[in-house]
């Protein structure tokens, strides 16, 4: 099973990009997309052969998750179950015969890091959801988590330490999710790799490739031996993120 990640920033603007195009040329079994800015949950796309699913935020042009499947999942869920942390369209739950599948876009801590505090406790609450959901059934996560884990993850890790995404708050919240037992997959099979996956808009910096990865694939550990690629796709343009990837066996 192949399955794609990608924050498109605008999905209505990706569609005037080739994005179908790409789409019909890589086929995901799944595709998983953040930062859609929908506001009309009863929006579509003509991608013959795969089921849609949305969910928006309630402000408009703003957030937003969707996912696109091949085969029907048993059931699809908007949100976390936490009343405060779902009204962003941030999580979308797919549920499978053998896994979960759960399409997220974290909230971002922001300039001056003045929703630093909120992050933390998104980050908890998350951590919580997707344990909770590892106890019945093996899951996967994906999505723009807005936050480089380490310093090979980000070209400038010395100017960014108190940058939203590169905070030692934001960095020990992910390592204790990863710690309940979940897998980087990108780094656990390319433990050396630099890489990125989101290069701002200013100061050329994706010609210069001064990024972040911050895009991930996340899966429990009873999954990790079924794991057969991670990829980052940094020639796929259309957005300041790129599409990530992995293969896997289910």
């Amino acid at each position: 099973m192949r399955i794609y990640s990608f924050n498109v920033n605008g999905l209505r603007a990706i569609l005037k990009k080739d994005f179908l195009t790409w789409v019909e040329s890589c086929q995901p079994d799944i595709l998983c997309l953040q930062e859609t800015k929908l506001s009309d949950s009863d929006f579509s796309i003509d991608i013959p052969g795969y089921h849609q699913y949305y969910s928006c935020a309630e402000k408009k042009g703003y957030s937003g998750t969707a996912i696109f499947s091949k085969s029907e999942p048993i059931a699809v869920t908007e949100g976390i179950g936490v009343e405060e942390h779902d009204h962003e369209g941030r999580t979308l739950i797919a549920e499978y015969e053998n896994f979960y599948l759960v399409c997220v876009y974290v909230p971002n801590s922001q300039d001056e890091l003045r929703r630093l505090d909120y992050r933390q406790v998104w980050n908890k609450a998350f951590e919580d959801f997707v344990s909770s959901l590892k106890e019945r059934k093996p899951v996967i996560f994906c999505g723009d988590l807005n936050v480089a884990h380490q310093e090979i993850d980000i070209r400038n890790p010395k100017t960014n330490v108190r940058n939203a995404g590169f905070t030692i708050e934001e960095r020990n919240d992910f390592s204790r999710l990863l710690s309940r037992g979940f897998i980087d997959t990108f780094r656990y099979l390319h433990p050396e790799e630099v890489k990125y996956s989101w290069w701002s808009y200013r100061f050329k910096a994706r010609e210069k490739n001064v990024g972040w990865r911050i895009d991930y694939f996340v899966i429990s550990e009873d999954l990790k031996d079924k794991l057969k690629s991670a990829e980052i796709h940094n020639e796929v343009y259309g957005s300041d993120h790129c599409p990530v990837s992995i293969d896997i066996d289910l």
